[in-house]
């Protein structure tokens, strides 16, 4: 053999094995799966489209905007810049958190906490904002808070819009230990009272800090939360299950939590469901290792399994991710 010939061949198999290796990173996501300091991710479909929507993760006085997320296959995401701004929410200063979305009547609603309130007495809570399209720009709906006080010891944050099966929407938030739902009206500008004349039921089950999130499967409500401390190693996600939105929820145990090997504080998430492939995904923040900053907390996805009881499988965070899956 010639060595040009040689030569030719010998950089034809590195092609080949450098194709291979790009090849490989493209057949999993990896995590985190957006760059970014970003937290408190709310998963959604939109039509053929996987959307995040974070928390942008920074110091409380930076916290006046919110990125949101698009894939179609959860591999490769683009960056939506800014689609919700204090510019736009005149009475939200600072600390924009845990955003959830829901489409309604062709709009598309962003609920929201703002500025952290300690007390009754300050402006803040929980807003909606309203938009024609999933990335923006999303404009203050009220003009003022949708919850601005404290009720049964939740501070009004860490918002989650459910819709239940007979199409009624529910927010369901709260910190500081405590986990209230209230039925929303239909144009939700507020809340429809219970059948005893209260707004907001008590909902909290044991060990509940913050962050819920709830989704149904095969009949059953299946209620998550996130426990421990945000900026600690004993972030973690518990959940429970119900005949009904309203509980009771005895919890049943820890199913996402950190690995030393991989990451620290995993927690604050969401679930998506790949209804026509009955895929589960859930997507959540973690601290890379090494990381001390409280606010240096990343975006991920690892795949959500169910066992033959249907109780939710403990999840395996990983570097690796999940793999490509397109929406039909």
């Amino acid at each position: 053999m010639k060595v040009s010939s040689f030569f030719a061949l010998l950089l034809s198999l590195i092609s080949l094995v450098a194709f291979g290796q790009k090849t490989d990173k493209k057949k999993t996501s990896g995590n985190p799966v957006f760059p970014g300091w970003y937290a408190d991710p709310e998963g959604a479909i939109f039509g053929k489209q996987y959307w995040v929507y974070p928390t942008y993760s920074a110091r409380y006085e930076e916290q006046v905007f919110m990125d949101a997320f698009s894939s179609k296959d959860l591999i490769k995401w683009k960056k939506h810049k800014h689609v919700l701004d204090t510019a736009n929410v005149k009475w939200a200063k600072k600390a924009m958190w845990a955003p959830s979305i829901v489409k309604k009547d062709n709009r598309y609603f962003l609920f929201f906490g703002a500025n952290d309130i300690q007390s009754n007495n300050e402006t803040g809570g929980i807003g909606v904002a309203v938009s024609d399209k999933p990335e923006g720009p999303f404009k203050d709906y009220l003009g003022k808070p949708l919850i601005d006080k404290f009720y049964n010891g939740a501070q009004p944050i860490d918002q989650f819009a459910f819709k239940d099966k007979d199409g009624q929407y529910y927010l369901i938030y709260g910190g500081w230990r405590h986990c209230n739902i209230a039925r929303l009206k239909d144009d939700f500008t507020g809340f429809i009272p219970y059948d005893d004349g209260s707004v907001f039921k008590e909902i909290t089950p044991q060990g509940y800090v913050e962050g819920p999130f709830m989704f149904i499967r095969n009949g059953k409500y299946y209620f998550m939360w996130s426990e421990g401390g945000w900026t600690g190693p004993d972030y973690s996600v518990a959940y429970a299950i119900a005949d009904s939105p309203m509980g009771p929820f005895k919890r049943i145990g820890k199913i996402l939590q950190q690995d030393p090997a991989v990451a620290t504080g995993a927690g604050h998430h969401s679930v998506v469901h790949n209804a026509s492939k009955d895929s589960w995904y859930i997507v959540y923040h973690r601290r890379p290792l090494g990381e001390t900053d409280g606010n240096h907390r990343v975006v991920c996805v690892d795949e959500m399994r169910f066992d033959s009881s249907g109780n939710i499988e403990p999840v395996k965070i990983s570097f690796k991710g999940v793999k490509p899956d397109k929406l039909n």
